[in-house]
């Protein structure tokens, strides 16, 4: 299976340099499955149903978020009629949406993609360990599934790494997201699990994460906690990464970063 992954889209900069990448991602890679994190998507808070059309419209099979899954008001009941949007799997139970997908290609493979929440200096959730187990439960690698995507959406890179040695073998693929900074580790661990701690973000890089960069430094010198955050209007640069699965295990046979202006 061949699986596209997008890193965290931040403001109108990541949607346009995904959405006008997206063709070429195709006629390149030609890959199963296209999964795009956009979280940020919306002026850099959550993101909105007409989003996510333009999105699903131009060739992306499901959508990740994190912890501004809920920054959007208008995407909340739209979150519990769209089965190809994915929130946190260790939110509070009951809480709207999924935290889980599954997709389908044309050919038959079907993708799994689950979305958990890091604990480390982030809010307080349930253990994220815990939740992907219990899903694992339902679903075997080369059996009933093709291959499984997991996006673990955390700060620390320890805690990201710990996951992913401990799922070694038992997904496809772990990938971080939420520091929005690519890191330059992505491999295949020593079960076939393909991995990478941060998948980057897709946006203006001339910013602080997507972000125009005085607000942060106002933050950082005069501690002005108030004052908000505004997208970078810049060019952006998509970054993702490719992977390809053995259609018999499910495991990872190659992983790669990709990145497009």
């Amino acid at each position: 299976m061949k699986i596209i992954y997008c890193g965290d889209v931040v403001g109108r900069s990541g949607r346009d340099v995904v959405l006008k990448n997206i063709k070429h991602i195709q006629e390149k890679y030609a890959p199963d499955v296209i999964v795009v994190n956009a979280e940020n998507a919306a002026h850099g808070f959550g993101l909105t149903p007409c989003i996510c059309r333009d999105f699903f419209a131009a060739g992306v099979d499901a959508i990740t978020t994190g912890n501004h899954v809920y920054d959007q008001r208008e995407i909340i009941p739209f979150l519990d009629d769209c089965k190809k949007i994915v929130r946190p799997l260790n939110f509070p139970e009951g809480n709207v949406g999924r935290g889980i997908c599954e997709i389908e290609t044309a050919n038959g493979k079907k993708l799994l993609v689950v979305q958990v929440m890091g604990r480390a200096f982030m809010e307080a959730l349930d253990c994220p360990v815990q939740a992907l187990e219990k899903v694992l439960k339902n679903y075997i690698l080369g059996a009933n599934i093709s291959a499984i995507l997991v996006d673990i959406h955390a700060e620390a890179t320890a805690e990201k790494l710990s996951f992913a040695y401990l799922f070694d073998g038992k997904v496809s693929i772990v990938a971080g997201t939420h520091t929005h900074i690519p890191t330059a580790d992505a491999r295949i661990l020593p079960k076939k699990t393909a991995y990478i701690t941060d998948v980057g973000m897709s946006g203006d890089y001339n910013s602080v994460l997507g972000f125009e960069p005085i607000a942060s430094i106002r933050r950082l010198c005069k501690k002005f906690p108030s004052e908000r955050l505004v997208p970078a209007k810049g060019e952006g640069t998509l970054y993702a990464i490719y992977v390809t699965t053995d259609d018999k295990s499910g495991l990872a046979t190659h992983i790669e970063q990709i990145v497009l202006k």
